[in-house]
Formats: C-alpha cells, structure tokens, sequence
C-alpha cells in the first residue's frame, strides 16, 4: 500500500510503499487491550506489600480451647480477623499478577494499532530529515500546514539529531526511536508522524518471524 511522503522543506510530496501486513490488516480491539494492560502492569514495579497469615512472627498457640468457650472456633492470633494479625487479599509486592505475553502477539498488536491509525487518516509518513533544523517556529509551521497535532513521532538516529531541537519544545508532542515504538504509545496520541527509514525498520521486525 502507497502511502504519501511529507517534507519538513515543503517540497512536492512523493510516496512510499509500506507493506499492507502493517498498515492494512483486521482490528482486534481486544488484543490490542491485553497488550496495553500488559505495558502498563510493566511500566511501574509493584511495590505495596502486606504479610499473610504464615508471615507474621508469634506464636502458634491455639487461644482457646476448640468447644465450650460459647464463642466461635480460634487458633492463632496470627488470622486476619485479629490486630496485628496478617493481611487477607493484600497486595504481593512485585511479583504479584506478572503476565506474559508472546512476541508474536505483541508484534501483531503493533501492527493493528498502525492499522487502525491508518484507517483513522492518522497515520502520516515523513521523509528522512538530512538538514538540522534549530527553530521550533519552522517545525511547527510544518505540522501545522499537514494539520498534524497531538503526535508521535517514531525517528530513526540521524533524523532524530537534526530534528529534536525544534520539536521537544511544542505541546503535545512526543519523540522515540524507532526500536521503542510501543502500542500504548501510538494509542495515547491522536497522530502519528514516523520517518521514512523507521517504518522500512518497524516493518522488518514486525514482519520478521525468527525475532
């Protein structure tokens, strides 16, 4: 599939071939979810933690005896119903709920979500950038010819250097590298803006089946 070529110089636009196993597939908004449930439970380690009953220190001594007190059974005061005793359905600290998910499911989600960006028209394709450019005016002035706002922006390194100068001050904006593209990202901006070398990048590890 054919998608059109911008230019930060505002030259005439060419086009560029992106394989329709990336930008032209079915959307499985489910996936999608699991996958950014995924991210989002690895983004932050899990700290809280609370000690059950077999944690807490003290004595195993039953409190009082099994029949004839009038009241209801007891054995330790370690159970959760009594002070100091442990925590029932605490957190587990960082180890608690790790989910794993198969490379292949997490290529396949990157790949629907570019989809889905593509059929939303949000998905915008720029030239690789060769000259550095230092004002922010002239990069913005740029996205706002292409009515491009709320963006990502995937870079390879060299396009990265000449262009994050002008662009790390404008609002609503955020710039990675191509190898960390990542689907809660591309959902959590309206627009995505990836240059030229990073999509040829994006599309041979997605498309790749030995990594």
């Amino acid at each position: 599939m054919k998608l059109p070529l911008l230019n930060i110089d505002g030259t005439k636009s060419s086009s560029i071939e992106i394989s329709d196993k990336l930008i032209n597939i079915k959307v499985n908004h489910k996936l999608i979810k699991f996958v950014i449930d995924w991210q989002l439970n690895h983004s932050k380690p899990r700290v809280a933690k609370t000690k059950q009953r077999n944690q807490i220190k003290g004595s195993t001594k039953k409190i009082i005896a099994q029949k004839g007190s009038g009241g209801a059974r007891h054995a330790s005061k370690k159970a959760p119903i009594f002070v100091g005793g442990g925590i029932a359905h605490g957190p587990k600290g960082d180890n608690y709920k790790i989910k794993k998910i198969n490379k292949k499911v997490r290529k396949l989600a990157l790949a629907q979500t570019l989809s889905k960006k593509n059929y939303d028209k949000s998905l915008h394709i720029l030239a690789d950038v060769k000259k550095e450019i230092k004002k922010t005016k002239e990069f913005n002035s740029f996205l706002e010819k292409n009515k491009i706002n709320n963006v990502l922006i995937i870079s390879d390194n060299d396009s990265l250097k000449n262009i994050h100068k002008s662009a790390r001050n404008i609002k609503n904006l955020k710039i990675i590298k191509d190898e960390g593209t990542n689907v809660y990202d591309l959902f959590k901006y309206k627009n995505i803006l990836i240059t030229s070398s990073s999509a040829k990048k994006i599309q041979n590890r997605i498309l790749n089946e030995k990594n």
